[in-house]
């Protein structure tokens, strides 16, 4: 019960900061925020939200598996970072954007206009509904599976809980709430791993000497053949920001409401900055959390996703820790999936209906985002077979990759593709490395990791190249 109460007081936390940052909440506000955002704001906030819960319950759960070679991912944000602060980011301001994809009809058409808008709402929505469902997953376990509430009705509970603050003040209301979340996440964080080393009876010094002579310590992979070889993930790594974050609109709708193109570049830069140290403590949490579960004999979940909730939930690390994992999961669940919803009806309204200033239209389509988020998480609970961290990034390889290529090809070129053949290329393309993935890995036991990202871009790219014969974009 007061796993509820809590849920509960830190949800009407949100709605009074909702209430006080909604403005006069018309289009303009739900969409660009009438761009006032404080840059640190946004930088703070957005760390929050590019982790989510996905990373607050996976990234611990990697070490058992892959030890600390994510770390060599996240080494590549940070050049990715630089690219989008002073690459893309000019780029949006010149052209006084709302919506990012507004850029493909000015260099390509109408036709590249809605391709490229209509692959970012399948991925957002899919990856949005892959990390809230995740939550779902844990609050149905911990909470609502006690009182047999049904998993497709606690899932909407959560998914009504984000649509009361955001239907509203939309990205103005989220820079805001996004704080508060993205502080709540770290101070939980900070208290879990103070209680794991309170459980083992371990200082600071005692910690760190721990996690340095674990085995699971260890960052780099230098097999090639291995989907963590060390090029590979920090290469994926700057390829994943630039298209989860420089080409998409959930993120750059924040960076779009920073007064000016300085501001915005310098909130890149430190949140870039941050995101590495972030990770770490995630990654430290992991090791500590299998040191802890060896030398008390406690079998850990076969499933990585599973051991932070099961060492929380199941009393080996105290009332305090269950607390703080409660709070931190709903914060990270709701600082990535409120922004995500806001993006998606933006995108909806502006790139595909053309309607923006309609405002009946918007909220009509924010419910409708909603829903349709739920039946993917339900469709997910079905299906999933996997670490939800990859699953997201396995979804962003496929759908970003079209992204990828229309961006590059209009910014890198001064050739027209021909009109109709544009979406046909952005379909087969990520069919073609679905095919792929599945010949080399049968023939030469090849396994494609996050790379795919990259190839299927390289692929849109050339099929963009081939189709233009030679037309040249008229200025």
């Amino acid at each position: 019960m007061w796993v509820i109460l809590i849920v509960a007081a830190y949800f009407l936390l949100l709605m009074a900061v909702a209430r006080l940052t909604a403005g006069k909440a018309d289009n303009h506000t739900f969409f660009r925020g009438e761009r006032r955002s404080p840059w640190w704001a946004v930088a703070f906030g957005m760390l929050g939200a590019s982790m989510s819960g996905v990373t607050f319950v996976s990234v611990p759960g990697m070490v058992v598996g892959a030890q600390m070679t994510y770390l060599q991912m996240c080494l590549g944000f940070l050049p990715g970072y630089l690219l989008v602060a002073f690459v893309l980011l000019p780029l949006y301001y010149r052209m006084n954007l709302t919506s990012i994809y507004t850029y493909l009809a000015h260099r390509f058409d109408a036709t590249s206009y809605t391709t490229g808008a209509a692959f970012f709402l399948l991925s957002k929505m899919a990856g949005a509904s892959v990390r809230l469902y995740l939550v779902c997953l844990i609050l149905q376990t911990v909470v609502f599976a006690q009182w047999h509430v049904p998993f497709a009705l606690s899932a909407t509970l959560l998914l009504v809980l984000i649509w009361c603050y955001t239907q509203r003040g939309g990205i103005r209301t989220i820079v805001w709430t996004d704080c508060v979340q993205t502080l709540v996440m770290l101070a939980a964080l900070v208290l879990i791993i103070r209680a794991v080393l309170a459980a083992q009876g371990w200082g600071m010094g005692e910690a760190v000497h721990a996690i340095g002579q674990s085995p699971l310590s260890r960052v780099a992979e230098w097999d090639m053949a291995s989907p963590r070889y060390f090029w590979k993930q920090f290469l994926s790594g700057i390829f994943i920001v630039i298209v989860m974050t420089g080409l998409d609109q959930d993120m750059m709708q924040k960076n779009l409401t920073c007064r000016t193109l300085r501001q915005a570049q310098l909130n890149m830069v430190v949140n870039g900055t941050l995101y590495l140290p972030a990770n770490l403590l995630f990654l430290c949490l992991g090791v500590l959390l299998v040191l802890f579960a060896g030398q008390h004999g406690i079998s850990l979940p076969a499933r990585s996703d599973e051991m932070l909730p099961f060492l929380c939930s199941g009393g080996y690390l105290g009332q305090t820790a269950l607390v703080c994992f409660t709070v931190g999961i709903v914060a990270a669940a709701f600082s990535s999936a409120d922004s995500a919803y806001t993006a998606l009806t933006t995108s909806m309204c502006v790139d595909i209906l053309k309607r923006p200033d309609d405002q009946r239209l918007r909220r009509r389509v924010h419910v409708g985002i909603m829903l349709l988020s739920l039946l993917f998480i339900i469709l997910f609970d079905v299906l999933n077979q996997t670490s939800v961290i990859d699953a997201v990034y396995q979804i962003a390889s496929y759908t970003y990759g079209p992204l990828l290529g229309l961006f590059a090809f209009g910014m890198f070129t001064n050739r027209q593709p021909r009109r109709a053949f544009v979406p046909y290329i952005c379909l087969a393309a990520p069919l073609t490395c679905w095919l792929l993935s599945v010949v080399t890995a049968r023939a030469w036991e090849y396994h494609f990791g996050y790379e795919l990202l990259m190839l299927n871009g390289l692929l849109v790219f050339a099929g963009l190249w081939l189709s233009a014969a030679g037309k040249k974009k008229v200025s």
